[in-house]
């Protein structure tokens, strides 16, 4: 005897913020941003032994303008940082990126001229995946977490970085 029982069968009650963080979270489409030995392991990550169709994320996409998740994984040398800052501008918005391995996030033991010291100085970083190459189960780990915080967001949030203002 409650309130569902008066509402007809066709009425689906929802707010809008959560049913489009739902289809966003079901739907994030990479970009793989492979530029060293951590690409083999995101590769892996994406292979039938760790299923990642389950998430909705079962194919690569070759195009910044038809994904919304960069992945960068390995080292980023100085000569590829105004590539990988062209592509990330080009992806639609919203959009996120993960930094996989410890050369993508703090240039690892390469500290030289040649190599970006951390991919976050010249495009914004949501998730960190540590790890020298970090394994799959860390990357579907650090994909997991960016659903949690995708979840949170909310369409009413004019800004381009939505996802990032939260768990800041």
């Amino acid at each position: 005897m409650g309130l569902e029982e008066h509402i007809p069968d066709s009425i689906l009650l929802t707010s809008m913020d959560k049913m489009v963080n739902w289809a966003r979270k079901r739907s994030v489409w990479p970009l793989t941003m492979g530029l060293a030995c951590c690409a083999i392991e995101m590769m892996s990550t994406f292979m039938a032994k760790y299923d990642m169709a389950r998430y909705g994320m079962e194919v690569f996409r070759p195009s910044p303008r038809q994904s919304d998740l960069m992945i960068v994984a390995g080292r980023v040398s100085m000569k590829m940082a105004p590539v990988v800052k062209t592509l990330y501008e080009q992806m639609p918005n919203p959009k996120w990126v993960l930094s996989m391995g410890s050369c993508a996030s703090c240039g690892g033991v390469f500290n030289n001229y040649a190599i970006l010291q951390g991919v976050d100085r010249i495009i914004p970083v949501d998730i960190y995946v540590p790890g020298c190459p970090p394994r799959p189960e860390q990357l579907m780990d650090a994909i997991l977490k960016l659903h949690a915080r995708i979840e949170a967001g909310s369409i009413k949030d004019k800004r381009e970085d939505w996802g990032r203002s939260l768990n800041r």
